[in-house]
C-alpha cells in the first residue's frame, strides 16, 4: 500500500475524526440525510447532463427517474432512523429475571464504510447506500466507477459541495486505485458490480477481515405460466428490459416460455418494443451501452449465436447489430442458444434475453435448481401453488409476481443477492442494520448468577443440571 499512502492517510483521518465524535446523535443522521436530499435536487440538471456524456444517449427521464428512487431511499431513511437507533430491549430466562437484570442491543456506528460504485446507475448506486450509512451513524469513502467519466466528476463536485471531506470523501481513479480502495481497513466495505470483480474485492477485504456487502447479479429468470396473461407479461418484460438499454442488475434475462406459447409472445414482445422504440437508433429514448468494450461483448453474443445457429428475433423493426455507430443494440431474443454460448452462462447486461421453450413445469424446476441464485425471479400465472412453491424452493435475491423490477422499489423490505448475486443488503431498516454494529449490554441486578457456577462443584451443581438436561 505504499504506493496509495494518500488513501491509506485519508481513511486513517476519517477514522479519527468519526471517533471523537460519537456518539453520532439523531439530529446529525438526520441532517446529513437532509443535506443528502437537497444535492439531489440541487444537481439533477448536471447529473443529467452527465448521464447524456457518457452513455452516449440517455434521455433525462431515465436519468430524474433514478434520482427520484435515490431521493426516496434518502426520505424513508431520515423519517424512520430515531425509531431505528432506539435500543431494543432483549428478553433472558428465568434465572436472569429473577435476579433483576435487563439487557439491550445497541446499535452503534461501524465508523469509516467504503462504497465502491458502478456505472449502470451511477447516483443512485452510489448515492442511495449512503442512506444507509449516514442513518446508522457513519460516515464514507466512495470510489465511483471510472468508466462514467462524467458522472463521476458531477457527483464529486455534489459531493463537496454538500459535505464535509471527513463525512464522505470522493476518490476518482481507475482500476488500480479500486484496488487499493478495497484493500483499506475499512469498518464496513460495499461493492456493487459483477460476481467475477465481487470474489476480488473479497480476498482483498479479507487480509484486514473487512466485513463486506456485495450486490451483484446474475441471469434473472421469467417464468411465463399456461394460465398467465401472456401480453401482459411481454408488455411488463419489455418494459423491464428496457430500462437503462438493459444495462440493470435486475433486468430479465431468461424467458422461460410454454413451447406453444412461443410465438405470440415473442410477437407481443416486438409490438411493445415497436410501440414504445419505433427507432432504436437516432432515438433519444433509447439508452446507448457504456463504452466500445461493453457495446462488443454485447454484439458478440449475437454474433456468437448466429454463427452456431441459433435463431435470433428482433424485437424492433431493426437488426440488433444495427445501431454500432451509436453503441447501440436494438432488442432482439435468442430462442434456446446451445448452453455451452456464452449468451447461455453469462449475465447478458444489454438489450437481448434467451429464451426457453419448455413442455412440463417441472422442466423449469430442474433448471432452476441447476443455475447459479439469481438476483431477481420473475413469475406470470395466476396459479397461487405454484407462485408459494417457486417462492418456497428456489432461492433468489428477491422475487415478484406478475410484474418485473418492482420489489426493488419497497424500501421497508431489504434488497439483496444470495451466493452467485451477492451477500447482505442495504435497503430501507435493512441497510441500517448492515452498516450497525449490534452491540449487546447487560445490567447486572443485586445477585450474580455467577456464584452458582463458581466452584468448589457440589451436589447442588449436579442437581441443577440434572432439572435442565436431565439426568446423566
Amino acid at each position: 500500500m505504499s504506493e496509495h499512502k494518500d488513501l491509506v492517510e485519508i481513511l486513517a483521518a476519517m477514522k479519527s475524526a468519526h471517533a471523537k465524535a460519537r456518539p453520532v446523535v439523531a439530529e446529525v443522521r438526520i441532517d446529513r440525510l437532509r443535506r443528502l436530499q437537497a444535492l439531489i435536487r440541487t444537481h439533477q440538471a448536471r447529473f443529467v447532463e452527465a448521464g447524456i456524456a457518457d452513455f452516449g444517449a440517455r434521455h433525462p427521464v431515465q436519468t430524474r427517474m433514478e434520482l427520484a428512487a435515490t431521493l426516496e431511499t434518502a426520505r424513508h431513511a431520515a423519517k424512520h432512523v430515531r425509531r431505528w437507533m432506539k435500543p431494543r430491549r432483549a428478553a433472558l430466562p428465568l434465572p436472569l429475571r429473577l435476579t433483576g437484570a435487563r439487557a439491550e442491543v445497541f446499535p452503534q456506528p461501524l465508523g469509516v464504510v467504503g462504497v465502491v460504485a458502478p456505472w449502470n446507475f451511477p447516483f443512485n448506486l452510489t448515492l442511495a447506500p449512503l442512506a444507509g450509512i449516514f442513518a446508522a451513524g457513519n460516515v464514507a469513502m466512495v470510489k465511483p466507477s471510472e468508466i462514467g467519466p462524467a458522472c463521476t466528476e458531477a457527483l464529486a463536485a455534489a459531493l463537496d459541495e454538500y459535505f464535509d471531506r471527513a463525512e464522505v470523501c470522493t476518490l476518482a481513479g481507475g482500476a488500480e486505485v479500486a484496488r487499493a480502495f478495497c484493500a483499506l481497513p475499512f469498518d464496513h466495505l460495499l461493492f456493487t458490480g459483477s460476481p467475477a470483480i465481487g470474489r476480488h474485492v473479497m480476498r482483498a477485504a479479507a487480509d484486514n477481515l473487512v466485513p463486506v456487502t456485495l450486490e451483484l447479479g446474475g441471469k434473472c429468470p421469467v417464468i411465463l405460466d399456461r394460465d398467465g396473461d401472456l401480453a401482459k407479461a411481454a408488455a411488463r418484460v419489455a418494459l423491464g428490459k428496457a430500462q437503462n438499454g438493459g444495462q440493470l442488475c435486475l433486468s430479465p434475462d431468461t424467458l422461460f416460455i410454454p413451447c406453444e406459447s412461443v410465438e405470440p409472445f415473442i410477437a407481443a414482445m416486438r409490438a411493445e418494443f415497436c410501440r414504445a422504440f419505433p427507432s432504436v437508433t437516432d432515438n433519444p429514448d433509447f439508452v446507448g451501452l457504456i463504452d466500445q468494450r461493453a457495446y462488443d461483448r454485447v454484439a458478440d453474443y449475437v454474433a456468437q449465436a448466429r454463427a452456431a445457429g441459433a435463431r435470433v428475433e428482433p424485437l424492433t423493426s431493426q437488426d440488433p447489430l444495427a445501431g454500432a455507430a451509436e453503441r447501440k443494440i436494438p432488442p432482439a431474443i435468442i430462442v434456446d442458444p446451445d448452453g455451452s454460448l456464452a449468451i447461455s452462462r453469462e449475465e447478458i447486461f444489454g438489450p437481448l434475453m434467451v429464451l426457453r421453450p419448455y413442455g412440463d413445469f417441472a422442466e423449469v424446476m430442474d433448471c432452476l435448481d441447476r443455475s447459479e441464485r439469481p438476483l431477481a425471479l420473475y413469475y406470470f400465472g395466476r396459479d397461487k401453488r405454484k407462485a408459494a412453491m417457486l417462492r418456497d424452493r428456489t432461492v433468489s435475491g428477491g422475487m415478484t409476481v406478475n410484474d418485473v423490477v418492482a420489489h426493488a422499489s419497497v424500501e421497508d423490505a431489504p434488497l439483496g443477492g444470495v451466493g452467485n448475486s451477492g451477500m447482505g443488503a442495504y435497503h430501507g431498516k435493512a441497510g441500517f442494520d448492515t452498516f450497525s454494529h449490534h452491540k449487546t449490554v447487560y445490567y447486572q441486578g443485586a445477585v450474580s448468577m455467577m456464584r452458582f457456577l463458581a466452584p468448589p462443584y457440589r451436589g447442588k451443581h449436579a442437581k441443577l443440571l440434572d432439572r435442565i438436561l436431565g439426568a446423566a
